[in-house]
Parts: structure tokens; C-alpha cells; sequence
């Protein structure tokens, strides 16, 4: 008997209560969080146990992420790099630089907007959209 994952629903349950935003800003992730926890009174920390590694090319590439849980209620925040070396995490996407991903609780639309606004105001931050998941090719790539 064969056991066979089945990506499909997989990637529907994870991403059942989640929002994600797409964010162009060419700096360096640490750099980037940086403006966040400063200026937006966040508490990311990188999390290297659920990096991203995918294999392409007959070699390895490392997407870290970092993590960000909301005192007093299921909401958590992630951040994932999409570019490493050369190659991304979400290849369809090449012209974004991270991805901030919530998850664990709904988000009010209200709140999106006001996270996307706060977002742009950041140095380096050119841009901030929010992405559906019908147009990610690529989203068992998330699933950490």
C-alpha cells in the first residue's frame, strides 16, 4: 500500500485562515525587520526550524522566515524572504522581495488595510499588495 500526500488539500487547510501580502522593498530581510519592529511596534524573530529548503539545480536553497505571534489571541504574523542566491520561493512572483503571511485567526479587512498602509510608509518599501491564493502557482512552497 502506497501512501500519497495530497498537496491540494493540504495547501487548502494551511492557508484556510490566512491573508498574505506581497512586498517589494530591495534590502536585506534583517534590515527590513528591522524598520518593522521599530516603527511598527512588531516582535519578529527569525525561526529557523521552519526555513524553506528547496532543492533546484542539484543544489539547496534556504528561504528563512520569521515569526511574529500576537500576545493574547491565535493571530501569527510571517515573514518570508522569496529570493535566496538567485532563485524564489514563489518563482511567479520574481519581482517581490518578501511575502507576510497571517495566519491562525481571521483578519478584518480593516485591519489588512491598515497594516498594508503602515507597511508602505517603511524605508526601502516600494510596494504592498495583497495576493489571493488562486493566483499562486507555487503555494505548497509556503507550507512550512
Amino acid at each position: 500500500m502506497k501512501l500519497k500526500i495530497d498537496n491540494e488539500t493540504l495547501a487548502e487547510e494551511f492557508f484556510e485562515c490566512t491573508k498574505l501580502l506581497g512586498i517589494v522593498a530591495p534590502v536585506k530581510d534583517y534590515q527590513f525587520i528591522w524598520h518593522i519592529n521599530e516603527k511598527l511596534g512588531f516582535k519578529f524573530r527569525i525561526n529557523n526550524s521552519i526555513e524553506i529548503q528547496l532543492r533546484k539545480k542539484d543544489r539547496n536553497y534556504f528561504f528563512s522566515i520569521y515569526e511574529y505571534y500576537v500576545p493574547g489571541c491565535c493571530l501569527v504574523h510571517y515573514l518570508y524572504n522569496n529570493q535566496y542566491d538567485g532563485e524564489y520561493l514563489l518563482p511567479e512572483f520574481k519581482h517581490l522581495d518578501f511575502l507576510w503571511l497571517t495566519m491562525g485567526e481571521e483578519i478584518e479587512k480593516e485591519e489588512l488595510n491598515h497594516l498594508q498602509q503602515s507597511i508602505k510608509l517603511l524605508p526601502s518599501v516600494q510596494l504592498v499588495n495583497e495576493m489571493t491564493n488562486e493566483k499562486i502557482k507555487n503555494k505548497q512552497h509556503l507550507i512550512f
